[in-house]
């Protein structure tokens, strides 16, 4: 780590060292791990399945603590590259300032995450472990060597995919009693995971606006910087228009209840986030919030979506 980063960090105030802490646990960020779970429970709901609350609790706790195992690692991942140098003091190789601490924080979340994964598989299908473990190496994949795939750009595909219809497969079979499975839901979770999913790619589009001069000089062609910040904010409203209608059509099919349409209370947070990412897209100290717009749009659009699901057995409707 950069010595006058460390110092710096080293010698912050206690209220900035609490910021710091603060911004390093990054807790909204969570509500992308547990938003596939919530997301099955819903749908299980409205179709009158039984709720299994130890499985649903025990996913949302494990999915929590494999997100946490992902962040920590990024954070090792990025100091070995130098690419958080001077633009990322709450990194939680700077606050700690030992390498090997932070090393066994992020193997204990998975250790533990990993093994909440097993026991809910054992008490559903055998799937859920092996979708689970495929997310985690897409996970290691995207930042980690030696193929670091987030450095071609190719992050906002690889999350799409994990967040969308890979967790929410693991979710709704974790969520569902044996009996009931007879064959992997793919299709279903590929009709619930695709706009929630990529409410999520969107966060981590955001995330890239206020840091692409770092990127482009360690190497790393994230989408935004492929595209340079005019063209990446244009397009975060047809980020919104495709999550809205990748959700509207199961409702105008009739596959889902018109209560899934709860999930335009996103909308806010969307058009806040538009706006500002269309006045100040380079402007990095203006933008470096963005994500959390996108996160609360993210955020919002699926506990609206999962609420609606659920609502679909009281209001009758299908």
């Amino acid at each position: 780590m950069p010595e006058g980063q460390a110092v710096v960090t080293r010698y912050a105030s206690a209220a900035e060292r609490q910021r710091l802490w603060c911004a390093a646990i990054k807790w909204p960020i969570y509500s992308v791990a547990v938003m596939p779970a919530l997301l099955a429970a819903g749908w299980l709901l409205g179709n009158g399945a039984p709720m299994r609350l130890f499985q649903l609790l025990g996913f949302l706790l494990a999915a929590a603590l494999l997100l946490l195992w992902e962040n920590v690692s990024n954070d090792l991942f990025d100091a070995e590259t130098g690419i958080d140098s001077g633009v990322k003091p709450h990194s939680l190789v700077v606050l700690l300032r030992h390498r090997a601490t932070v090393k066994m924080i992020a193997l204990l979340a998975l250790a533990v995450g990993l093994l909440l994964m097993l026991l809910l598989a054992l008490r559903s299908s055998p799937a859920v472990i092996s979708l689970v473990l495929l997310c985690c190496g897409i996970g290691y994949a995207y930042q980690g060597p030696p193929l670091r795939l987030g450095y071609l750009g190719l992050g906002e595909p690889l999350c799409w995919f994990v967040f969308g219809p890979l967790a929410t497969t693991a979710a709704l079979l974790a969520l569902s009693y044996p009996e009931h499975l007879v064959i992997v839901p793919w299709d279903k979770a590929l009709l619930l995971g695709a706009g929630p999913g990529l409410a999520t790619t969107l966060v981590l589009f955001c995330s890239h606006f206020h840091q692409v001069d770092a990127d482009v000089a360690h190497g790393k062609q994230s989408l935004v910087a492929r595209l340079g910040t005019a063209r990446a904010a244009a397009l975060v409203p047809w980020f919104v228009v495709t999550i809205l209608a990748l959700e509207w059509i199961p409702v105008m099919c009739g596959d889902w209840p018109p209560t899934a349409l709860l999930g335009v209370a996103g909308l806010p947070a969307a058009a806040s986030l538009t706006c500002l990412l269309h006045r100040y897209h380079n402007q990095p100290d203006r933008v470096s919030g963005s994500k959390f717009l996108a996160l609360r749009f993210q955020t919002f659009n699926g506990l609206g979506l999962a609420l609606g699901l659920a609502l679909k057995v009281s209001t009758g409707a299908g």
